[in-house]
């Protein structure tokens, strides 16, 4: 590590310019694809809020039997989410995000094939086993070649594919719905068909594509590696005079799992809404078609505010209030959508509420990347996004059970607005080190 630094410090001295250069060709050649991929990603994970529109009833599904169908999915993941990212670490990030892709591409085109409650949620499961550690994975490789100032932008651009999925994947859903019949299957087959093969055709493009490091790049120039690598290196050997973790300790940590407990507040609305808004735009009496293109708009407002957000917190060098702030208003839509009563008034709470919720979740992975490196990354980040994606199951189930109960999903909305409530405490009790969260030149 010492050879990279100097290194480092000798290039730097000499090529200022070479930073835009390196990180503006890393940034076209690795983004892109990462965010194509993380598209079919989420939209794989939820395109059952679409197909449940005409699957619930041809197959008779309660809404408790789909909120534990649509959320059983997170069981799966978390299960094997820490192995997988340590495996990532271990053989590379290359291999084993083709493998994630290829195989969670088959079994969500399997998902066309299910006959009842039983086949549902054992897809569903094995679905979200399949999946574990792609996206803790990829912000693991994002730190591989991105230094700590850029950190907010570029992983604000990579979850960009969540919202994209919807403002994409909601009128295209729609459409395939519209397919029911052709060839004899149902329109919500065609739905998961349709969407599941993309993934693995996408899986093996990342094999033949994505290099593991830098150092493997051949379209870095030397000059290029070498002030990349010096420049990570540096940081890391900053982060690690400050605090450095073994495995086993960021498994531990206080502070690791007040993170899990943040994203699993700031996921929980944002899993909420996306699993249930399709049938609450439906039930104002919109076609598929047109419950498409409503449910796209407060993702397609959510994608402007992360990418604005990001790029606000890098360019003023802060982290934790820019957080903090956008979980209160993400909060405060989520509680006001409650109330909504008419179309209009509901969209508009749920596109604050997803401009908030996006932008905090494009900056929360600043946090805990500035906090580890090596195999303890491996294993913290996996652990932060296994407590997080509990969300997946608790929001949609949350208000499953309301509906079940009560006849509206709306209301539900209203007991997940405590959640981001509470990450929001949380982020402002914890210590936070300004200097690792945008490096050391």
């Amino acid at each position: 590590m010492s050879e990279a630094i100097n290194d480092y410090a000798r290039l730097t001295s000499g090529a200022q310019d070479i930073e835009q250069t390196t990180i503006t060709k890393i940034s076209y050649r690795l983004i892109p694809i990462l965010i194509v991929a993380y598209f079919f990603c989420v939209l794989d994970r939820v395109n059952v809020s679409f197909a449940a529109l005409t699957m619930n009833a041809d197959l008779s599904f309660s809404p408790l039997v789909y909120a534990w169908g649509a959320g059983i999915f997170f069981f799966g993941y978390f299960i094997l989410e820490i192995p997988s990212n340590l495996a990532l670490h271990r053989f590379g990030a290359r291999r084993w995000i083709a493998r994630i892709m290829i195989l969670w591409g088959i079994i969500s085109a399997g998902m066309a094939f299910v006959t009842g409650p039983t086949s549902f949620y054992v897809t569903r499961f094995l679905l979200g086993l399949a999946e574990a550690g792609f996206f803790p994975g990829i912000i693991l490789y994002l730190t591989y070649w991105f230094p700590a100032e850029y950190r907010a932008r570029v992983m604000s651009a990579f979850i960009l594919g969540a919202p994209l999925s919807a403002v994409i994947g909601g009128p295209l859903c729609g459409l395939l719905l519209e397919l029911n019949g052709f060839l004899g299957l149902k329109g919500w087959q065609w739905l998961f068909i349709t969407e599941g093969i993309p993934s693995v055709v996408i899986g093996i493009v990342a094999l033949l594509y994505l290099d593991d490091r830098p150092a493997d790049a051949r379209w870095l120039s030397p000059q290029q590696k070498t002030w990349l690598e010096g420049r990570l290196a540096n940081e890391r050997a900053s982060v690690e005079t400050t605090h450095k973790y073994s495995l086993g300790q960021a498994l531990r940590s206080p502070r690791v799992i007040a993170l899990g407990l943040v994203y699993f507040g700031l996921l929980a609305g944002l899993y909420g809404v996306q699993f249930w808004l399709p049938q609450i735009v439906k039930g104002f009496g919109l076609s598929n078609l047109q419950t498409g293109f409503v449910s796209a708009l407060p993702f397609a407002f959510g994608g402007l505010a992360m990418i604005f957000w990001g790029a606000r917190s890098d360019r003023k060098r802060e982290r934790v209030w820019h957080i903090v702030l956008a979980l209160l208003v993400s909060a405060g839509g989520l509680a006001a959508s409650a109330y909504g009563g008419s179309l209009v008034i509901t969209m508009l709470a749920l596109i604050v509420a997803s401009m908030a919720g996006f932008a905090a979740f494009g900056l929360f992975w600043t946090l805990p990347s500035a906090l580890l490196t090596g195999a303890a990354a491996a294993g913290g980040l996996a652990l932060i996004n296994s407590i997080g994606s509990l969300a997946g199951f608790g929001g949609p189930y949350l208000v499953g059970w309301i509906k079940d109960g009560t006849g509206s999903a709306v209301a539900g909305l209203l007991f997940l607005s405590v959640l981001p409530l509470l990450a929001a405490a949380i982020v402002t009790l914890l210590k936070h080190d300004g200097n690792a969260e945008f490096g050391s030149r």
